[in-house]
C-alpha cells in the first residue's frame, strides 16, 4: 500500500489527539506503516485535506481523532470521489465518542486500530446525505442523524470540559432530562410511509451508536443500503429516565412508545422547530424540513473483518 495520509485533528478529544500523535508515531514506526502526517487547522480543514490526499496518491486519508474529524475526511473523500479520485477511509479513535469508528468495526484500542491499518482490510459502506440547516447544500454522514433530545445532550456534552468520553455523554444525559422536555408535532415521510406525531428524538442510522455509550439503533448495518430509523415518543420525565438505560443496554425497540423501520429516503418536517445533528455536529437550531437519503456502498473503509468484529 502506498503511504498513508493521517488527518490529526489536535482539539480531537480535548486535546487527546495531539496527546495521542508521538505513541501513533510509534506503533506505526514499528509496525512498518509510511505515512505522512498533518494537523488541522479550522473547522472544514479536513475535507479539503482528504480530498488532496486523494489528488496526490495516497493510499488512504486517516482521521485521528474523533466523530466530527471522521465526518470532516470523508466529505473530503466523497467530494474527491466525484471527480474520479477513489481512496479508502481509516480511522485512528481519539475524539469523544467514536462511534462511526464502532460502528463500521475500527477497534476502539488505539494500538489495535493502528495494527488494524496494517493489516489494511477493507469493506465498502453506505453514506448518508443530510439538507437542511447550515447544510442546506448537502453533507455526507457516515454513523448517522439526530434530531431532538440527543442534540441538546451533544450541546451539554461539550461544555463538559472536566469530563471526557462516554461520561461527558452519560452527564450530560442527565442534565438534558431536566432541559428539554416538550417535543415538537413532527410530520415524518419514510420511503412515503407518512407519521406524524410529537417525537422526543428521533435517529436515522448508519451504524450502531451515539455518545460512545447509547445503542441508538443495535441492529443497523452500515452496508445494508437502508438507516435504521428510530423514533421516540414523547413520554414522561420518569419514562424519559428509563428510556435513557434501555438505550444504553440497546433494548429501547421493545418500548411501546418507540417506532423503529427502515428507510432509503427520510423527509422530517416539524412544527415547533427542528434540532439537529449528524456523526456529532450539530447543523441545525430550531430548522423546519429536513432531507436524509442513503447512497448505497459509496466508499471503501479499513477496518476488522466482520467476523472479528
Amino acid at each position: 500500500m502506498a503511504a498513508l495520509q493521517l488527518i490529526v485533528n489536535p482539539a480531537a478529544g480535548r486535546g487527546a489527539g495531539v496527546r495521542a500523535t508521538p505513541q501513533i508515531e510509534h506503533w506505526l514506526h514499528e509496525l512498518d506503516v509510511a505515512y505522512d502526517l498533518v494537523h488541522t487547522e479550522r473547522p472544514g480543514h479536513a475535507i479539503e485535506l482528504a480530498s488532496a490526499a486523494a489528488r496526490n496518491g495516497y493510499g488512504a486519508a486517516v482521521a485521528v481523532g474523533g466523530d466530527g474529524t471522521a465526518n470532516e475526511v470523508l466529505n473530503g473523500l466523497m467530494q474527491a470521489q466525484a471527480s474520479g479520485q477513489c481512496l479508502p477511509l481509516g480511522i485512528l479513535p481519539v475524539g469523544t465518542g467514536n462511534d462511526f469508528g464502532h460502528g463500521i468495526g475500527v477497534p476502539h484500542d488505539l494500538q489495535e486500530a493502528c495494527r488494524c491499518l496494517k493489516r489494511g482490510h477493507r469493506r465498502w459502506i453506505d453514506v448518508g446525505r443530510v439538507s437542511g440547516g447550515q447544510w442546506a447544500e448537502g453533507r455526507y454522514v457516515g454513523n448517522g442523524v439526530g434530531i431532538g433530545f440527543d442534540v441538546t445532550v451533544t450541546l451539554e456534552a461539550k461544555k463538559l470540559t472536566w469530563a471526557s468520553g462516554a461520561l461527558a455523554y452519560v452527564i450530560a444525559v442527565l442534565k438534558t432530562l431536566f432541559l428539554y422536555y416538550r417535543a415538537p408535532l413532527i410530520t415524518v415521510q419514510a420511503d412515503g410511509e407518512v407519521r406524524q406525531k410529537h417525537y422526543l428524538m428521533i435517529s436515522a442510522m448508519n451504524g450502531q451508536r451515539f455518545g460512545g455509550a447509547f445503542y441508538t439503533a443495535p441492529h443497523a448495518r452500515p452496508d445494508d443500503g437502508q438507516f435504521d430509523l428510530v423514533l421516540a415518543q414523547e413520554v414522561s420525565r420518569p419514562a424519559m429516565l428509563a428510556l435513557v438505560g434501555r438505550y444504553m443496554r440497546g433494548t429501547q425497540l421493545s418500548h411501546p412508545k418507540i417506532e423503529a423501520l427502515h428507510a432509503r429516503q427520510i423527509h422530517i418536517e416539524a412544527e415547533g422547530g427542528l434540532n439537529s445533528h449528524a456523526d456529532g455536529e450539530v447543523f441545525m437550531i430550531d430548522g423546519r424540513t429536513l432531507e436524509i437519503e442513503v447512497l448505497p456502498h459509496q466508499i471503501e473503509v479499513i477496518c476488522e473483518p466482520e467476523e472479528l468484529v
